[in-house]
């Protein structure tokens, strides 16, 4: 596509902002964003309604409505017909310059790596804007108060999901009130893929006002992060859009109080889940998934974003207990436990302590994919080394590090003391959105000062 008397945005704002709502409501007071009254530019400020639509081929949702183990049917009337709805806002802060301000639940995404221009093919106006951590992007057409086009994921071949998105709606599901059948807050004991020999557990997490339902879900290997949505009469509905996961899950509340539905990520899968109350069920510890297979010290060398190789028995290491992140820049996770641990080195400054990740990424290019982790580092203002450490496929990860049992999360943390002996393997992360990140911080900092006294 050719874009004419096309401007770069740029803005102030960077990254990802958790919100309280007393804390989102001051933001709106103060904040001292352009106001442009009725007047504008380019897009219409104010909010937007955007849609990504997973399944063109409605047959494979009527293919899954079947029987669980539990024998109850899974039954959703979908007002969202695969639909997958999120809420944003466009922002200006110049007569000429605007962004967008992605929302779910009390998270708020900036998106401010924006291009505006013509395109020259349709004479059209065209909005590119890019979320940058994670190397995708929406290309959109706009007319007539309403932006049409599609997402993009580049380092995924085709890839790419229709969007269509209209100014001044702020509903996300629907716009109906009716009254739900039971309040979800709390607690909830979740199988997913409940139609395979072998359901993967996970823990709900909600909390609802009226029709309004916001939460998670924690699993042995991360969490699905901030997730909003809606309570009609028996359904429920909570979906996510971050610039690199399409979240999307429906339920049907049934006369027992237990839940039934269907989760979506992306238009690559979809599967079968179900949940009941039960505030004492807990998932497998996050220590004892991946383990190591030797006594032997950790040993690796992979090149960092200029192509140079980095080991641990590289002097700048020397003497100091190390942590290593299994990381990838494509994982909202990763992002999540990335931005914890920049916060921490922050403000927890620690000379015994050194920091490297070790990243699988989506590029099979090694040039591109050093290229992205060099954005990446630079935009999230990384202090520690971020090596390329090959392809995201977990079992390609597997054999970069023999030494382990196998990778089965991104992200996933390794302990190591001044001798490269690994003393604790953390699986996954329970980020911001969940009611264990409080208790993650905690146990983390008593490690780091375990391994560096």
């Amino acid at each position: 596509m050719c874009f004419s008397n096309t401007k770069k945005i740029s803005f102030r704002a960077k990254g990802l902002v958790s919100l309280t709502a007393l804390g989102f409501s001051l933001l709106l007071i103060f904040t001292g964003c352009f106001d442009m009254g009725e007047t504008y530019t380019k897009l219409p400020p104010g909010p937007w309604r955007g849609v990504l639509k997973l399944d063109p081929d409605l047959a494979l949702h009527a293919q899954l409505q079947r029987e669980t183990p539990r024998q109850q049917t899974v039954i959703i009337d979908e007002v969202s017909d695969a639909e997958l709805p999120f809420n944003f806002n466009v922002v200006y802060d110049s007569e000429e310059d605007f962004h967008f301000e992605i929302f779910n639940g009390e998270e708020k995404i900036i998106v401010d790596d924006i291009y505006y221009g013509v395109d020259r093919a349709t004479s059209r106006d065209t909005v590119r804007a890019y979320f940058e951590a994670y190397d995708s992007y929406l290309e959109v057409l706009f007319d007539n108060n309403v932006m049409e086009g599609y997402w993009y994921v580049p380092s995924r071949g085709s890839y790419q999901v229709s969007f269509v998105a209209h100014h001044g709606k702020n509903h996300r599901f629907s716009e109906l009130r009716k009254p739900p059948v039971a309040d979800l807050s709390g607690k909830w004991e979740t199988y997913f893929e409940v139609e395979t020999d072998a359901p993967s557990p996970a823990i709900g997490e909600f909390l609802q006002d009226g029709n309004h339902l916001t939460g998670t879900f924690r699993t042995e290997t991360g969490d699905y992060r901030f997730l909003e949505g809606t309570v009609q009469a028996d359904k429920m509905y909570l979906s996510c859009f971050d610039g690199a996961h399409m979240f999307l899950f429906e339920g049907k509340i049934s006369e027992d109080g237990s839940i039934n539905g269907l989760f979506r990520n992306g238009t690559h899968y979809i599967t079968s889940w179900t949940a009941q109350r039960n505030d004492g069920f807990e998932l497998t510890s996050p220590d004892s998934l991946t383990q190591m297979l030797t006594d032997e010290p950790l040993a690796f060398s992979f090149p960092n974003s200029s192509g140079k190789l980095v080991s641990l028995d590289d002097p700048s290491f020397a003497g100091k207990a190390k942590l290593i992140q299994i990381t990838g820049t494509w994982c909202p996770n990763c992002l999540d436990e990335t931005q914890f641990l920049v916060d921490y080195l922050k403000t927890h400054k620690n000379e015994n302590l050194a920091v490297i990740a070790l990243a699988f990424e989506r590029h099979t290019d090694p040039v591109r994919a050093r290229a992205n982790l060099a954005r990446y580092r630079d935009r999230l203002g990384i202090p520690y080394p971020v090596l390329h450490a090959g392809l995201s496929d977990k079992s390609a990860a597997g054999r970069q590090l023999p030494m382990l049992n196998e990778v089965i999360s991104y992200p996933t943390l390794l302990f190591l003391d001044k001798d490269n002996q690994v003393v604790r393997i953390h699986t996954g992360f329970n980020g911001p959105a969940t009611s264990k990140f409080e208790e993650f911080k905690k146990d983390f900092k008593e490690t780091i000062d375990q391994i560096t006294s």
